[in-house]
């Protein structure tokens, strides 16, 4: 029965996928939780991208897994990247 329906997805129908549910997230991205980890640092490295979500505290490298639901949650902000320096002396 399900397998005959078609659905048509345009700029008028919403996508089944939830944006709102986690952000654009990339192997290596730095985030901010709400509470710090127990060695007194925020910041955390994603480290598996999945059902669940690897992190690695920036602090002590202690590594955790969350749920996406429990990530959301907890997540602050996604910290900006270090822009590489430039390699070229000014003059």
């Amino acid at each position: 029965m399900w397998r005959d329906c078609k659905i048509i997805v345009n700029s008028l129908t919403p996508a089944r996928y939830n944006a709102a549910m986690l952000p654009d997230l990339k192997l290596e991205d730095v985030v901010s939780l709400r509470k710090p980890h127990p060695c007194g640092s925020y910041e955390w490295t994603i480290t598996r991208l999945g059902a669940d979500i690897g992190l690695e505290c920036r602090g002590c490298q202690r590594r955790v897994m969350l749920t996406r639901r429990e990530f959301r949650r907890r997540l602050k902000m996604i910290l900006p990247k270090v822009s590489p320096e430039d390699p070229t002396p000014h003059i």
